[in-house]
């Protein structure tokens, strides 16, 4: 049992180690990464959100003029997951005094999102992607969950920055520091994958 248990976690150190040296834009696995400078892929998809509770669909056009934070997890009530939701509500008003806006998405149901929302107290919408459709436009959907992926999206939505390297801890003050260097630079010429 032990040397099944020793094979399993070589196994995947060894996976893990081959995924860490291939390129930013591979490691997407779940689909290709959208373009930067390139128009955002669309979504229409049901969730729920504290602000709106009688609202249930959100859709790519109802943030045009607006930058918009777009970011997929895994799931609801996980630790990394939950660490990276109370980043954003701890920086949201940090983003909304910038002319942005937060969305998260991931396959959780709505119902899951709502409870979610009034556990955390987030004042964002979470969005259900229950069948990863969303997920694979922006490349980040490795079945049955959404990867760890942000997107910044600028007012005339077009793709600014992608981050797919992650870390819950710090990342919402991370994409604000960026938001606010693009904006002070009275442009959104940086662009890149992180």
């Amino acid at each position: 049992m032990a040397l099944l248990t020793r094979r399993a976690v070589l196994g995947g150190l060894l996976l893990a180690g081959g995924l860490a040296a291939l390129p930013r834009p591979a490691r997407a696995l779940g689909g290709t990464l959208p373009t930067l400078d390139a128009p955002a892929p669309d979504f229409d998809l049901p969730g729920s959100s504290s602000v709106e509770p009688d609202r249930t669909r959100w859709r790519l056009a109802d943030f045009a003029g607006s930058w918009l934070v777009l970011y997929f997890y895994p799931k609801d009530f996980t630790g990394g997951c939950t660490l990276e939701a109370r980043g954003f509500q701890a920086s949201l008003e940090g983003f909304h005094s910038r002319g942005a806006e937060v969305v998260g998405v991931s396959a959780d149901s709505a119902e899951q999102h709502e409870s979610f929302c009034s556990s955390e107290a987030l004042a964002f919408p979470l969005l259900s992607d229950s069948n990863g459709s969303v997920s694979r436009t922006y490349g980040s959907w490795i079945a049955p969950f959404s990867q760890r992926h942000t997107f910044l999206i600028d007012p005339e939505g077009r793709l600014r920055r992608i981050w797919t390297a992650v870390r819950p801890t710090g990342h919402a003050a991370e994409v604000l520091a960026v938001l606010t260097e693009m904006q002070a630079s009275g442009s959104s010429v940086r662009t890149g994958t992180v």
